[in-house]
């Protein structure tokens, strides 16, 4: 019987099937010898062969004397190194900076951690029982001790959280740092990061307070100093844009002398624009117009100006500086030498009275106080590198008062009548005299309360007389200067001048550690002609007017 078309093509098809599937099976595939083969060093690489291979291949070792293994090992099993997860740069460098500040407190209060461990310790003594009660007692007693010591130290976790620099500061620290050493600008002898700079930490301190700061070193800011202060300040907006929106005015303004000090500036706050912190640089090197697009176009961050061109823009208010958090005002030896201080001054008029200031005083000249006073108005911190007598002085008048013993009492009473004295806390300096009575006797009769300081006793208060306040006197030996503390005084008046220079010295650079309104007077007689040369060569270098009779005594002095 003749097949059909269909079950010729049924064969066909399946023949063809068979025929591709062989041809794959002998592509991909190999002889049975070759796949033994392999087969066989697969088990050898692995350890594992047929007892038939065991003698052949093995032989008996001291491990195993009867062949029981066939030559297999006893693998052990591979302890894998628990790789601890890479932590951010910006936490080790802050972790750095914390030590930094934990060596300085030590230094300055050794005892303080002991004294918390004792404390701890004494706290779980006197919490745990020590009579025969039940133990469920006993164990509720245990952990709420437990518990107690948990809560004081998260809290003590928390507070060294807020005594140092956060994450944001250090990252913009090393943005900075990596830009200025690629860029071959920043070279330290001591190849020291910037976060370890112990300038940077007290800063630092300074503004977590809310200060202002006046540095003195005599020098204008170094790039340490500006990277430290850019840092802040971009620390300080990243937390307010986490509160809400903040001002379309700028934040920080860098007053600066010349175009040359501005690019400075501009090259060390560049690298932040990674961190979204936009800056401008205003000098008279680029057309009026171009800035005033510019400022308009961009809301910068921060602003680095020069007096000048500034004014020029507030003139024709292209920009507003009511909502400056931060005035930075560099180097007032260069205002001094361009004639910007009364430029600088109405550029202070134009700020809120509750901006914070930062003044680089370079300047020891008895004309720049004035300007200081005007930019700094709050509670002042002093800071500086330079132990000497002009930095630890600056913005401390010294006013020599030439006079008879006649003429001392009257004039010593008279200067808690000047305006200056009234509003601040007053020290007098008397010696060993018979004649200090009267003194006393002269202040009580014009109402003003009288308190003998010892080297551990604090500021009277002020007294009411007649509907008026009269500010309380604070006295003081001559021999409890080196011993007492004077920061707060800002008006000191050294009566009896019997004391010797070096006292001098420590009065003048130690008081009024938190103003720019420091005096110190001091009353000169015949009788103290030789000191007169020590204390001219102190008012040469601290930049005060040198009265001419003193000069005059000391040359009769010498001659003498």
């Amino acid at each position: 019987m003749a097949k059909g078309d269909d079950a010729v093509r049924k064969k066909l098809n399946k023949a063809n099937r068979k025929k591709l599937r062989k041809d794959d099976r002998s592509s991909s595939s190999v002889t049975a010898r070759v796949a033994s083969i392999i087969a066989a060093k697969k088990r050898r690489q692995s350890g594992k062969r047929r007892k038939c291979q065991g003698m052949c291949f093995s032989l008996p070792t001291l491990e195993d004397p009867f062949n029981d293994r066939n030559g297999r090992k006893d693998f052990e099993k591979e302890t894998k190194k628990v790789m601890l997860p890479h932590r951010d740069e910006s936490e080790f460098l802050r972790e750095k900076c914390k030590e930094i500040i934990r060596k300085n407190e030590k230094a300055k209060n050794p005892g303080l951690k002991n004294m918390k461990v004792t404390s701890l310790k004494n706290e779980q003594k006197k919490s745990l029982p020590f009579t025969s009660i039940d133990s469920a007692v006993q164990r509720s007693r245990i952990d709420s001790v437990r518990t107690k010591t948990q809560l004081s130290g998260k809290q003590e976790e928390a507070c060294e959280n807020s005594d140092c620099p956060s994450k944001y500061l250090i990252r913009c620290l090393n943005e900075i740092e990596n830009s200025l050493r690629c860029d071959g600008t920043y070279s330290n002898e001591e190849d020291k990061p910037l976060f370890v700079s112990t300038w940077g930490v007290e800063f630092w301190k300074c503004y977590s307070a809310g200060k202002d700061v006046l540095e003195t070193s005599g020098t204008s800011s170094t790039i340490e100093q500006i990277a430290w202060i850019v840092s802040s300040a971009a620390d300080s907006i990243s937390r307010k844009d986490e509160e809400g929106p903040s001002a379309a005015s700028p934040f920080l303004l860098f007053l600066v002398a010349s175009q040359e000090k501005a690019a400075k500036v501009r090259s060390v706050c560049k690298p932040l624009k990674v961190l979204g912190i936009h800056t401008v640089s205003i000098h008279p090197g680029a057309s009026l117009d171009h800035q005033i697009q510019g400022l308009k176009s961009s809301e910068p961050e921060f602003m680095i100006s020069t007096p000048e061109r500034l004014l020029e823009l507030l003139s024709l208010k292209a920009i507003d500086l009511s909502g400056i958090s931060w005035l930075i005002v560099d180097g007032l030896e260069s205002f001094h030498k361009h004639g910007y201080l009364d430029k600088v001054n109405s550029i202070r008029n134009y700020i809120s009275r509750t901006t914070r200031a930062v003044v680089f005083d370079d300047c020891f000249r008895r004309a720049c106080v004035p300007v200081v006073q005007t930019l700094l108005m709050g509670s002042v911190h002093r800071l500086s590198l330079n132990d000497s007598v002009t930095s630890q002085s600056a913005c401390i008048i010294q006013s020599v008062n030439m006079s008879s013993l006649k003429e001392k009492l009257s004039k010593a009473v008279q200067i808690l009548g000047q305006p200056f004295a009234q509003a601040s806390k007053v020290l007098y300096v008397v010696g060993k005299d018979s004649q200090n009575h009267k003194l006393v006797a002269a202040l009580k009769l014009k109402g003003h309360s009288i308190s003998f300081v010892s080297a551990c006793s604090e500021v009277g208060n002020s007294m009411e007389l007649k509907g008026k306040m009269k500010p309380a006197v604070s006295m003081i030996d001559a021999d409890q200067i080196h011993t007492s503390e004077l920061g707060e005084y800002e008006c000191v008046v050294i009566y009896d001048c019997t004391l010797s220079i070096e006292s001098y010295v420590r009065i003048l650079t130690n008081m009024a550690r938190y103003t720019v309104n420091g005096v110190l007077h001091t009353f000169f007689t015949t009788e103290d002609a030789k000191l007169a040369g020590p204390l001219i060569k102190i008012l040469e270098q601290c930049g005060q007017s040198v009265p001419e009779a003193l000069r005059k005594m000391s040359v009769s002095s010498a001659i003498l």
